[in-house]
């Protein structure tokens, strides 16, 4: 295994599942303790931030001489869950692919960006490197919000997987919550009850509708359209009532130019009488092509062209937070799939590229 592959392999050994996507489990302690032992042994200033108990980040800074700008490259340390997969926490290297939960999503470039911070330690830049690991991306994103209330670098990369690709946008998303509204009554009683399944038939042709206006609508030049999906369904007691209350859970994915408050409007237009409940929102993402940053990745990368990407990451907040920000990762497949894999040569590459960033970045 080349170097990289040996240190992502490490990373994949250890769970790291989010518990907050599912109950119990392991999530970021031991993979935190690991990044952080490794930083201090590479000879970073490390500090470990724990905005929520057992959800730690790791910020390593290969301190600069000075007078030079910073870059922060950013990664998660969290997983999903390992239900459909068979040793999901064995890493195996075959024909140059490394298996694993987490070697594509994301432990592969945590392990490119950790060894590109150590070699900029090592050339002792005009300025900062920050490598941040942090946890809870894959839900609530905690860790980066952590993490951007310490460090506000001049430029940032966020190294989810891109195919080894200058991504330069994704979408953004927001999750709903639709409740109607029954009288509950003995199913022999249709002059007493309300049945609020069925109200909740109604919502689901005006949700239908939307979504349909929604992929015909605009379109975003790397994003394409806006979308929405309706993601779980409950309601009623037993068999022989009328339903009181159903509810309904959904999901819609933004582009640039989309605000929450748009997504509620719509919401509330298509369904009627029911009630709408904004859950969750994190808007898109987007940078100028043209951007220095952009160009400064394109470079070392050797490529020009741009993409955008379908899902939302912790980009987002970052860009959000002022910093300049750009996402460039590894090839591979699987991500929150059975079987996962990343590719090792594209790891070397990415290192290669993180290092060259910052050299251009932190004169």
């Amino acid at each position: 295994m080349s170097e990289v592959a040996e240190l992502a392999a490490e990373l994949v050994r250890i769970d790291s599942v989010n518990p907050a996507l599912i109950p119990g489990a392991a999530g970021e302690g031991e993979a935190a303790r690991f990044v952080a032992s490794w930083l201090e042994r590479a000879g970073l200033e490390v500090e470990v931030v724990e905005p929520a108990p057992g959800r730690p980040s790791v910020i390593g800074i290969a301190r600069g001489s000075g007078g030079g700008r910073s870059l922060m490259l950013n990664g998660h340390l969290d997983t999903v869950g390992t239900e459909t997969m068979t040793e999901p926490f064995e890493p195996r290297l075959e024909d140059g692919r490394l298996y694993g939960r987490g070697s594509y999503d994301m432990k592969g470039a945590v392990a490119a960006m950790l060894l590109a911070a150590a070699d900029c330690t090592r050339r002792r830049l005009p300025g900062d490197v920050i490598v941040v690991a942090v946890a809870d991306e894959e839900l609530a994103s905690v860790g980066t919000t952590a993490v951007l209330e310490r460090v506000h670098p001049d430029a940032a990369i966020v190294c989810e997987p891109t195919e080894l690709r200058v991504a330069v946008a994704h979408r953004g998303f927001a999750g709903f919550e639709i409740v109607t509204h029954g009288v509950a009554a003995h199913g022999s009683r249709p002059d007493l009850g309300v049945d609020a399944i069925a109200k909740m038939g109604h919502v689901l042709v005006g949700l239908e509708q939307l979504d349909e206006r929604l992929q015909a609508g605009a379109r975003h030049p790397l994003l394409g359209s806006a979308s929405l999906h309706a993601s779980l369904i409950t309601g009623g007691q037993e068999l022989s009532s009328y339903p009181a209350r159903c509810v309904l859970s959904g999901e819609r994915r933004t582009i640039p130019g989309e605000s929450t408050a748009d997504v509620e409007r719509q919401l509330r237009s298509a369904v009627g009488d029911a009630d709408v409940r904004m859950i969750v929102a994190r808007g898109p993402f987007e940078i100028e092509a043209e951007h220095e940053l952009v160009r400064a990745v394109g470079d070392a990368a050797g490529t020009s062209g741009v993409v955008g990407l379908p899902f939302w990451t912790d980009a987002g907040l970052v860009a959000e937070a002022g910093i300049p920000t750009v996402l460039f990762g590894p090839a591979g497949e699987g991500a929150h799939a059975a079987v996962e894999w990343v590719d090792v040569a594209s790891l070397d590459r990415c290192r290669a590229v993180y290092s060259g960033v910052a050299e251009a970045v932190c004169r």
